[in-house]
């Protein structure tokens, strides 16, 4: 076979893929676009870079240097975007502190990760100061403070965020190294064991900035474009809170950063700064629609991609009744995240409202440059006639590599050179994927699977029905069987009774099994949930599966 591998002029410049070349344009082509911390500050694009530049230095002058690794402990702001740039850019490695943790599991990430540096907010300091005998070694300590005074600490802090920045290099130099260099780490949020850690290159950055926005880019439904104005409502600790504040600097989108998640804070920055794309679990958007606020707020040029759990067609109506382009996008932590994105096909525009809806709560289409299959357990493709369920398993450019310091569970992730995500799910005629469960959660009842998603959104189109839970509990005869957990909306009343009547109509119209019709239904003022607002269904099964 015939070499064809490119010949490299000596002096030709390579371009490795650091997401320090995602800066430059930005810089230059809207230099005075601004990006707004909540009610704290406001700040341009040129001083963004600026800033960036001095943190680095900053840094630099405390000792970090590449390999290092520098932790941020913070909600979502300015700094954190410049963290983003600056710790990457200068070949350390950016670890996203997931601060809704137990103060045992930061613990255990911050000394996992070998944290050098930990940027903290003033907020998150009591949980340092209850742990920091156990972290190993002694970090250095950096400020995050929104107040005018220092606070009371006894902790030893050695500087303060701006202050660093203040004695930063505005012009320090960023080198070129590999693009397979580590840029970030953090945290998964599973239900079992200890937190695993997974870790992204520069390269795989820079490919899901550019794939996710090439589906994003343009006009029309589920799509954005340089008038957006961008508030993120998934936090920064979460998976570089989806890639999207790296697409929205590339795009040089005004950017808006709230700090703490509060249903009315939110809604009315919404309002004063215009914001039209927003990313979410529904559990925010619920919360966001539910407050009082909202009927003083226009949403009828809001764009809202919802992830981490599945979009209730419910929920989703009320979005819509208020004009809400709200559309659903899949991924996990180990897919850097984003997959597909349930955008409407040009000829889906003309459907009636209910057949939009149901696209629109669809898993969606895998987004350019990912692979994605449904396949059996010998790894064979299943028909794509949105019936036949199989694991969903994906290739990208920007999928971890593994765990960190985990080579067995690293394997597992990728036997068979496919990443396995651990859902179910079917693909239609059309292409779109649509979830039915995860592995873990599907209910296995006399033989057939039961899919506890479709469950929880067939009970939640009962109008006294607020939030559900359906989990599989261990039966002697039928091996499981499935049960509601059920919170009523305020002022509203059902009984078990309602609520099963309602799933045996379904059943009788052939929409579900027979079978899914759950034994018991229970009623409770709250479900549990993870520290990324999921329903946690493992803390459940553990409490009722003694009856």
């Amino acid at each position: 076979m015939t070499n064809n591998i490119i010949d490299k002029t000596p002096s030709a410049y390579a371009y490795p893929l650091l997401i320090k070349n995602l800066l430059a344009n930005p810089l230059r082509q809207f230099p005075n676009q601004e990006i707004v911390y909540g009610d704290f500050k406001r700040q341009t694009y040129r001083e963004m870079g600026e800033r960036i530049h001095r943190l680095a230095s900053g840094l630099a002058g405390l000792g970090v240097k590449p390999g290092d690794t520098v932790a941020v402990m913070d909600w979502d702001s300015h700094r954190y975007l410049e963290c983003f740039f600056a710790v990457p850019m200068m070949g350390a490695v950016l670890h996203t502190v997931n601060i809704r943790l137990s103060p045992e599991q930061i613990l255990y990430t911050i000394n996992h990760a070998e944290d050098d540096v930990i940027l903290v907010n003033t907020e998150f300091l009591p949980i340092l100061e209850a742990i920091r005998d156990r972290i190993e070694p002694v970090k250095k300590l950096v400020l995050l403070n929104d107040a005018d005074q220092p606070p009371a600490t006894s902790l030893n802090i050695d500087t303060e965020y701006e202050a660093l920045l203040a004695t930063g290099d505005p012009h320090y130099p960023f080198p070129d190294f590999s693009e397979d260099t580590r840029a970030t780490t953090f945290y998964t949020t599973g239900t079992t064991g200890l937190p695993k850690g997974v870790y992204f290159s520069h390269r795989q950055l820079v490919m899901h900035t550019f794939g996710v926005m090439t589906a994003v880019a343009g006009s029309g439904q589920g799509h954005i474009s340089r008038d957006d104005v961008y508030l993120p409502i998934t936090p920064m600790f979460h998976v570089h809170a989806w890639g999207v504040p790296y697409i929205a600097t590339v795009m040089g989108l005004k950017q808006i950063y709230p700090g703490r998640y509060v249903p009315d804070h939110l809604l009315r920055l919404i309002q004063r700064e215009k914001v039209t794309f927003s990313h979410c679990v529904p559990t925010i958007l619920q919360m966001l629609l539910a407050s009082p606020v909202v009927d003083e707020v226009d949403l009828s040029r809001w764009k809202v991609v919802i992830g981490g759990s599945a979009l209730p067609q419910t929920l989703a109506q009320q979005a819509r009744a208020r004009g809400v382009d709200v559309f659903t996008a899949y991924g996990m932590s180990e897919t850097c995240p984003i997959l597909t994105l349930a955008q409407l096909k040009p000829h889906m525009l003309d459907w009636d409202e209910e057949r939009q809806l149901d696209i629109r709560c669809k898993t969606g289409l895998p987004v350019p440059l990912v692979e994605l299959r449904v396949v059996d357990e010998a790894m064979n493709d299943l028909p794509h006639d949105g019936k036949t369920p199989g694991e969903v398993v994906v290739r990208a450019p920007w999928l971890t590599q593994g765990y960190l310091k985990d080579p067995r569970n690293s394997e597992a992730l990728w036997h068979g050179g496919y990443l396995h995500t651990g859902d179910i799910g079917v693909i239609d005629e059309e292409g779109y994927l649509k979830i039915t469960d995860r592995l873990k959660d599907v209910i296995k009842t006399g033989g057939e699977w039961v899919s506890s998603l479709e469950l929880e959104n067939l009970i939640l189109k009962h109008p006294a029905i607020e939030e559900t839970a359906v989990i599989g509990m261990p039966d002697p005869k039928w091996g499981e069987r499935p049960l509601a957990v059920v919170v009523l909306k305020a002022g509203q009343e059902t009984s078990e009774a309602d609520v099963k009547a309602l799933l045996q109509d379904f059943a009788a119209k052939g929409i579900i099994s027979k079978y899914g019709v759950p034994d018991r239904v229970v009623f409770v003022d709250v479900l549990p949930k993870t520290s990324v607002g999921k329903l946690d269904k493992k803390l459940m099964r553990e409490q009722y599966k003694t009856g």
